[in-house]
């Protein structure tokens, strides 16, 4: 990822955003949050590079500093809680991208970081139903938020997505977790056997009660 556009319309991809250049310098364009009309993606051009500002929790701050050259405290806001961002190419897509969504989380009143800490509840060696994980993260009705949640996981390694099933225990589509055959893979390492792209949810699916994992 180099461009302002790139940048912009993966910010835009996010539900409720919109864009915006609300100051008398065109080099800055902002994605908002409709909601709140909070900023999570500030853009803008600085030494020849397109810049990006995003919103960081703490805990992660220094981790992204240390992590790449090009990610320095954030130019013209709270440097605790931002961080800049120079799109000069060092820097892979997907932590640029994971930094995004992170920086969106933090200000919005999305679900999806609820949903992940769900999915992280998930034991080795079981999987939950989309349904299941919504009732986790606190409403039953949002499972087609969780499936875009689990789309857009900024963190793959971390949040085992690959546990999440359908209520009939079917797996993904194969265009998840890298290609045909990969959450099967997966699934069986950690121990769940797949039989014709299902798993038996009476053996290997967890009891969800009143948003409780029991």
């Amino acid at each position: 990822m180099k461009t302002r556009e790139q940048a912009l319309k993966y910010g835009l991809s996010f539900p409720d955003t919109y864009q915006e250049a609300p100051f008398h310098e065109q080099s800055w364009v902002l994605v908002r949050y409709k909601p709140n009309k909070k900023a999570f993606l500030w853009t803008y051009e600085k030494d020849g590079y397109i810049c990006l500002n995003v919103k960081v929790d703490p805990e992660w701050r220094d981790f992204w500093r240390k992590a790449y050259k090009s990610v320095i405290p954030g130019y013209h806001q709270n440097k605790d809680h931002w961080n800049t961002i120079i799109l000069d190419g060092s820097i892979p897509d997907k932590d640029i991208k994971r930094m995004i969504a992170e920086s969106y989380d933090l200000i919005s009143d999305s679900p999806s970081k609820r949903i992940y800490e769900a999915v992280k509840k998930i034991p080795k060696g079981h999987v939950a139903t989309y349904g299941q994980i919504a009732e986790l993260a606190g409403n039953p009705r949002m499972s087609r938020a969780v499936g875009n949640a689990l789309h857009k996981n900024p963190d793959p390694d971390g949040i085992p997505c690959f546990r999440v099933v359908n209520s009939k225990g079917e797996l993904s589509g194969e265009f998840a977790f890298g290609g045909p055959g990969r959450q099967q893979e997966l699934l069986e390492a950690d121990g769940v056997e797949v039989t014709d792209g299902k798993v038996d949810l009476a053996r290997f699916g967890i009891e969800v009660v009143d948003g409780r994992l029991l």
